[in-house]
């Protein structure tokens, strides 16, 4: 097992990126304007962010011989997103140095452990339990309350796995719905939340347990999967701080090296209540590139490699707008807004759903 590393990380250095997509491109393109190499490992051969930096590993996640190589040519190593999995992070931090641990990943990649974890340590969430089947989907519904979300515990991403539960619902259909035919699915009953809005927070803590925080941000979603961010949320200061504060507890309690997004409801009657989170940069911190001193992307090459963290004071209010699917054929148009920034992610081939890019629209910042 290599020791731990407390010195910084030089310049010069390789980070090494689990995950190819366009998450991977944006902090290689960060860590390249720090001085650092990229070398990225995933299971595609021209994937968004294999085609920003010359050293990659097209390879699965359970190729012992190519991970042990990656390890080798790698200073440090993260992940640009929470599905690796658990197995390849341990067998990795036992050859270099992985930011965040494989603990953080093996956390968040679960939403029972994370919904544990969460209320562990006083960060609420909504009521919820683990269902094994459509039995106990229809006696936990009971107790629960209709309607109510029925999630896959693993691997749900975008509006995967969840279906809407009601109390007519034929809990077997719902079941497969959520998990198919695996005999060995595990799924989370959630009790349905009365929001008014949905925000996250991304945090940052480094190495020596500095933490900073990003706004408060409103996230629009469009079939389960984020349409638009506004920065700042529309919040009263308090219900700001408070996010703030909790996203800064969960980062503090995982203790985390690295950067988390926490996904966040804020109800009708004020509360705020985690819903999830995300141990990488996140889609609802894409505005941080173009309006904040520090993006979240260099933001964590800056916490991976034992950087001191930058700052996260914006210098303008910002509008992010996803480019899903065809989309992204008005990408001319974005180029030519005046106070537009566009970020194409270099995919070929456009779906209905599939995130080809983005817009971050700037306006002038709004204090308080």
């Amino acid at each position: 097992m290599p020791r731990a590393r407390k010195a910084p990380i030089a310049p010069g250095a390789t980070v090494g990126i689990l995950g190819s997509g366009q998450l991977g491109r944006m902090i290689a393109l960060d860590a390249a304007r720090l001085g650092y190499r990229s070398h990225v490992f995933g299971p595609g051969a021209d994937d968004p962010a294999m085609q920003v930096t010359n050293r990659a590993t097209a390879a699965a996640y359970d190729d012992e011989a190519a991970l042990a190589a990656f390890a080798a040519a790698c200073d440090v190593i993260t992940y640009e997103f929470e599905n690796v999995p658990y197995a390849t992070a341990a067998f990795l931090a036992d050859r270099a140095l992985v930011r965040p641990g494989p603990k953080v990943l093996q956390i968040c990649q679960d939403r029972l452990r994370e919904k544990d974890f969460c209320n562990s340590i006083g960060a609420p969430t909504t009521r919820y339990v683990e269902v094994g089947g459509p039995e106990a989907v229809a006696r936990e519904l009971r107790e629960l309350g209709a309607p109510a979300i029925l999630k896959s515990a693993v691997m749900g991403y975008d509006g995967k796995g969840q279906v809407l539960v009601k109390a007519d619902s034929d809990p077997k259909a719902a079941w497969e719905q959520m998990a198919g035919h695996a005999p060995d699915a595990i799924g989370i009953l959630e009790a349905l939340v009365d929001f008014r809005m949905e925000i996250s927070v991304i945090a940052a803590r480094g190495l020596d347990g500095q933490i900073m925080t990003y706004v408060p941000v409103e996230n629009r979603h469009r079939h389960h999967i984020l349409d638009e961010t506004l920065a700042p949320a529309r919040l009263p200061p308090a219900l700001s701080d408070k996010a703030e504060g909790l996203a800064r507890l969960i980062a503090e309690k995982l203790e985390l090296v690295g950067l988390v997004a926490v996904e966040m409801f804020v109800t009708s009657d004020d509360r705020i209540l985690i819903n999830e989170l995300a141990p990488r940069p996140h889609n609802s911190g894409h505005w941080t590139i173009d309006a904040c001193v520090t993006s979240q992307f260099e933001q964590l090459v800056r916490a991976v490699c034992g950087l001191p963290l930058g700052s996260t004071q914006r210098h303008a209010d910002a509008i992010m707008k996803n480019l899903m699917g065809d989309e992204v054929s008005r990408w001319l148009d974005a180029v030519g807004e005046p106070n537009s920034k566009l970020h194409l992610y270099g995919k070929a081939e456009p779906r209905p759903g599939r995130k080809m890019g983005h817009v971050t629209r700037l306006l002038p910042k709004r204090e308080g």
